[in-house]
């Protein structure tokens, strides 16, 4: 990996190293003699391709899918593939925009498009859908934000490409901060004692209430983060109400992009929104090759 793209993907939030372990896990997958490629384009043919979104979106995953392509040839002997992105990460695409350009030997540029594209695709989807609900509540106080229903393996590519979408993400692992669930309270004994239990100086915790009443209990017991999970619009309004801005509440459970703005509008600082990661579609992106020659 060369120093500016690592720099890149540090640049992103990314471990270089933990990305560069899943693209090569990513390329073993299409290890082996390409049996289509090879016997067509031969060792010598070189040729110069494009990634082009097919439909509107937001891109996520650039430095991603540049990686891909500089691994591929490793070792290989056929040479280096030459990257140029074209748009940043982030960045609103149409249809038939160039958002990178490929040039080199064909045989581990065709080797390494689906992978390349898979990534991308995936990673610009969650980017695509997590710009729909921040565009959904613009201009109120919330912000939309990510869960840990992340892919095995993928949670720092897709929490980045919430971020790259315009959402924020929420703890990355069970060590970040405390998020005190039905079933904590339930062993607990209350949401006072569950509360109690796991507080610690400097650690952020969150506490899930499920009622009215809860809230009440927590911030008697001093929360300061309260997950209003499946309350309705009115519930939630309430909530904001009883808190009076003594707590940070984020609203969880069932939520729409249809119904975002009225949960926004209650005036919670967070939408809890699991599908970002979880169910978001690919971004509809090809290759297409420009020119081969020998």
């Amino acid at each position: 990996m060369n120093a500016e793209l690592e720099t890149r993907l540090r640049a992103a939030g990314l471990d270089p190293q933990a990305v560069d372990g899943l693209v090569r896990t990513a390329l073993a997958e299409d290890g082996g003699k390409d049996v289509t490629s090879e016997p067509i384009f031969g060792y010598t043919a070189t040729g110069r391709a494009d990634m082009v979104a097919r439909r509107s979106g937001v891109v996520a995953g650039l430095p991603v899918a540049e990686l891909v392509f500089a691994a591929v040839t490793e070792g290989d002997g056929f040479g280096d593939l030459k990257v140029v992105t074209r748009v940043e990460d982030g960045s609103r695409v149409a249809p038939g925009d160039v958002l990178l350009t490929v040039e080199g030997p064909l045989v581990p540029l065709l080797r390494a498009e689906r992978t390349a594209l898979n990534f991308l695709t995936h990673l610009s989807g969650i980017a695509t859908l997590t710009r729909r609900w921040a565009d959904e509540i613009a201009s109120t106080r919330a912000r939309v934000r990510d869960t840990r229903k992340t892919l095995p393996g993928l949670r720092a590519m897709q929490k980045y490409a919430v971020r790259c979408g315009g959402g924020v993400n929420h703890r990355m692992s069970l060590s970040d901060a405390a998020l005190i669930k039905d079933n904590h309270v339930a062993a607990a004994g209350s949401v006072t004692a569950a509360f109690t239990a796991v507080s610690t100086p400097g650690l952020h915790v969150q506490i899930e209430c499920d009622t009215l009443d809860q809230v009440r209990e927590a911030l008697a017991a001093g929360a300061r983060s309260i997950l209003l999970d499946n309350m309705s619009v009115a519930e939630m309004t309430e909530a904001v109400r009883l808190t009076e801005g003594r707590a940070e509440l984020e609203a969880s459970g069932g939520l729409t992009l249809d119904g975002a703005r009225a949960v926004a509008e209650t005036g919670v600082d967070y939408l809890a929104v699991g599908a970002l990661t979880h169910s978001a579609p690919a971004l509809d992106i090809g290759l297409d090759l420009t020119t081969a020659g020998t």
